[in-house]
């Protein structure tokens, strides 16, 4: 589980420093910049991370070539901090 919750992390990290995608991740879960920290702490908030990322298959495809991470990658991470389900 360390590794998917790195995995996450890296995820959020790489996020950050794409302020338009930042943007609509906060957006499109009512977040603020200012309680991300918090709700980070949350259960499930890792799954979120990557199927945000998951859901956009060109924002997957660009975080994958900035890391250097297979997109197999995320999705085993995903489920395993308990995502379920299809990610559209």
């Amino acid at each position: 589980m360390a590794d998917a919750e790195e995995t996450a992390i890296a995820v959020l990290v790489w996020l950050a420093g794409e302020p338009e995608l930042m943007g609509r991740f906060l957006a499109l879960t009512g977040l603020e910049a200012s309680n991300l920290r918090e709700a980070a702490k949350e259960p499930g908030f890792l799954a979120g991370v990557l199927g945000f990322l998951m859901s956009h298959e060109p924002t997957l495809l660009d975080f994958c070539a900035a890391t250097d991470t297979r997109p197999e990658a995320i999705s085993r991470a995903f489920r395993t901090l308990g995502g379920t389900g299809e990610v559209e």
